[in-house]
Parts: structure tokens; C-alpha cells; sequence
């Protein structure tokens, strides 16, 4: 065996220039899996925590059918024992309560619908970025529990600036009555997210519990835990543990069923770019093997008629593909490694750009696992052996008469 392996290596070395050059193809098909899975996983990495850390969280806690009706009245159910519990929950990092309304936000120069949300600011800054996209102003930074933050959208549409009065409209719980409330804008935020930007408003929890008349209650609370990857394990007990007494918990692939349904499109994308790989594998392989087969046609005659058998021409076929995979491998895995540490380190920069109504904030980087490094070098390790039965078994069937004539 160590004779064959030693032959065929010199075998496929004799054309170095056609080696060469199916070796690189093949190099080339397997760096850009490498570097494109990383960057796949470092983009879905990327989207996910913009939208989690936007301002949805990476899971949330409502009354059940709020988050279809957004009824006032349909606030958390044993609000205290659910807080009670969340403080002992060594898988949740932080936690705010919320409430959440329509209503109705005028200025002397026009009027607009908005989603109201009363929102814990100090607890915020820890579970969403509206602090981050600050564009004019402050992010609640006074004791004026008649601040409120809007969008840059809503406040073109308003035609209001830093300081300008508002007034909110909404609708109390219990009775049902429109109630109003003046506030001054302190801050103008910008995610770049239109339906967030000309859409959401935002005020102090007291304060929106007072307009609402709901007491200490809320409707909604945003979770963000310890590991980000902790709300999408499947049959997690911790969804179940907290959607007792009409609640329902629920993580972000829930509440951002379009998100997910993407990064589905992205992995059909790598599988598309795997066939193209497998297909340049096949035909470097196969091209190869025969042009360098047809060249020792002789020599295959002589080694038949001196009484070797078919089955040790098909091995040697076999480890010369074998061989062709080993350069071809070492040199995929050297040109991904490369590029992808290159742009792991510089980063590509989509910032700005909207997908499934999220935006990205953050530089892109790939993110390189080990996986890539055994999936995809293996995968065409034994393709190429594969492809290679073809041209092996045509070798082994050859007639030594036929061969030898080649030399004529």
C-alpha cells in the first residue's frame, strides 16, 4: 500500500502544471465555502443581536392574546411572583417591565398614530439601544416625569423639535375613557428602521401606568439572558415554566418569525454554493484522471500484462484522486483560513442596511468554527474518492492488447 500511495503521488506530479491547476480549482471551490459559512454564521449572529438588542429582547412575557388584540386591560397576570421568579433565574441577565398602547400623539402642526410604550429607562439601557441611537437630545437623563422620546420620522411628520409640547392621547383600562397628557420632547432617536422611527414614542413607566390607569401593572416584559442562544433551544423548559396562569412566554423566533425565515435562506444559499463546489470537484476530478489516464494508457497495459490485477489498477486510480483531494484540500483550507482571519479582523461594513425589518448597527465579521474545517475538507476528501470510482473502473477494464498499441 505504502508503494501505491508513494506512485500515485508521483503519478499525479509528473503534470505538475495540470495538477496545479485542478488542484487551485478545487482549493478555490473549498476556501469560498469555508470563508462564505463563516461569514454566513457571523452575519446571522449579527442580525439576531440587532434585532434582539434593538429594542424586541430575546424573549418576552405578555398576557395571553395581548400580543394579537394589544388590549390595555390584558395586563401580566401575578406580576410580583413572576418578577419574584425572574431574580432567582440564573439564565436571565436582565429584565423590564413595559406597557404597551395605541394612542394618539398631536402637535400644533399635525397628528400621527403611534404605539405608546412606558418603559423603565435606567433598566433599558440594558435591553435595548434607544439610548444608543440618540440623535438630539437626551435619553431621559431629567427627573420630568413628562419627557418623552421620539422617532426622527415622527418628529418630521410633527414638524417638532428638542423641546416642542406633544400631546399624547390613549385609552384607560377600566373605564374606557380618553385620557391626555402634555409632554416636551427631550430626545429624538434613529434606528433606521421606518415602522421605529415614525411609529413608537416613548414615555416613563409611572407615568404611562398612571395615564392608563393600571396601577403598577404592565403588559409586557423584555428578557435578555446570559446566553443569547439560550432562547432558541428547543423544548426549553423555560417558555413553559413562565406561561402558566394565562401568560405566555415566548422567544424571539416568535415574536420575529420573518427573521428566522431568513437565515433559512441563508443556509439554502451555502447548500446552492456546495453543489457548484461538488460540481467543480467532479469535473476536475474526472478531467484530471482521464487526461492523465489516456496519457499512460500504455504503461497500464504493461503493468496489466506483467499480472496485475484490475482491482490494483482501480486502487491506484483511486489513491492518485485521493491524492489530487489531499493538495486540493490543503490548499482550500490555507486561501479560506486566510481570507476569512482577513475580514474577521477588517470587517465588512453593512451598517445601515434593513433585512427583515431589522438594521444593522454592527460591522460584520465571519466567525470561524471548526466544523468548517472537518464538514467541507472531508466532504470532498471522499466526494473526489467517489467521482474517482468512475475513471478507476474504466482503467481497470482496459484490454492490454488495446493499451499496448498506444505506444505505436
Amino acid at each position: 500500500m505504502w508503494f501505491d500511495m508513494k506512485l500515485a503521488w508521483r503519478n499525479i506530479l509528473r503534470n505538475k502544471r495540470r495538477t496545479l491547476i485542478a488542484g487551485i480549482a478545487i482549493g478555490v471551490g473549498l476556501g469560498a465555502m469555508i470563508f462564505t459559512d463563516a461569514l454566513m454564521i457571523g452575519m446571522k449572529d449579527n442580525m439576531i443581536e440587532s434585532a434582539t438588542k434593538s429594542f424586541l429582547g430575546e424573549g418576552q412575557i405578555h398576557r395571553q392574546g395581548f400580543r394579537l388584540t394589544q388590549e390595555v386591560e390584558k395586563t401580566i397576570n401575578n406580576l410580583d411572583e413572576i418578577v419574584s421568579n425572574l431574580e432567582k433565574e440564573k439564565a436571565v441577565d436582565r429584565y423590564a417591565l413595559r406597557t404597551v398602547t395605541f394612542g394618539m400623539i398631536t402637535s400644533p402642526a399635525n397628528v400621527s398614530s403611534v404605539m405608546v410604550y412606558g418603559i423603565q429607562p435606567r433598566a433599558e439601557v440594558y435591553l435595548s439601544q434607544i439610548d444608543d441611537v440618540i440623535e438630539s437630545g437626551n435619553y431621559f437623563e431629567g427627573e420630568e416625569e413628562r419627557e418623552i422620546v421620539i422617532g426622527s420620522g415622527l418628529a418630521e411628520l410633527l414638524e417638532v423639535g428638542l423641546g416642542d409640547r406633544t400631546v399624547i392621547t390613549v385609552t384607560q383600562a377600566q373605564s374606557g375613557d380618553l385620557v391626555q397628557e402634555m409632554f416636551r420632547v427631550s430626545g429624538i432617536y434613529h434606528f433606521n428602521v421606518k415602522e421605529m422611527d415614525t411609529g413608537m414614542a416613548f414615555v416613563r413607566l409611572s407615568k404611562a401606568q398612571q395615564m392608563l390607569g393600571i396601577g403598577k401593572e404592565g403588559h409586557e416584559i423584555v428578557l435578555k439572558f446570559q446566553e443569547i442562544r439560550f432562547a432558541t433551544k428547543k423544548n426549553n423548559p423555560f417558555w413553559s415554566k413562565y406561561s402558566g396562569d394565562q401568560n405566555e412566554a415566548v422567544s424571539w423566533t416568535v415574536l420575529l418569525p420573518q427573521l428566522e425565515a431568513i437565515l433559512g435562506i441563508f443556509w439554502i444559499s451555502l447548500l446552492v454554493m456546495g453543489i457548484i463546489l461538488f460540481g467543480i470537484v467532479a469535473f476536475g476530478i474526472v478531467n484530471t484522471l482521464f487526461m492523465s489516464l489516456y496519457e499512460r494508457m500504455f504503461e497500464f497495459g504493461v503493468i496489466r500484462a506483467i499480472g496485475t490485477r484490475p482491482s490494483g489498477v482501480r486502487r491506484l486510480i483511486l489513491l492518485e484522486a485521493g491524492a489530487l483531494s489531499v493538495l486540493s484540500i490543503t490548499l482550500g483550507v490555507l486561501l479560506g483560513t486566510v481570507v476569512t482571519l482577513i475580514f474577521a479582523n477588517v470587517g465588512i461594513d453593512y451598517r445601515g442596511i434593513e433585512i427583515a425589518g431589522t438594521s444593522i448597527h454592527e460591522m460584520l465579521y465571519p466567525v470561524i468554527h471548526i466544523q468548517q474545517y472537518v464538514i467541507y475538507p472531508v466532504a470532498v476528501f471522499f466526494f473526489t474518492l467517489f467521482i474517482g470510482l468512475y475513471p478507476a473502473t474504466v482503467a481497470s477494464k482496459i484490454q492490454i492488447s488495446r493499451a499496448l498499441r498506444k505506444s505505436l
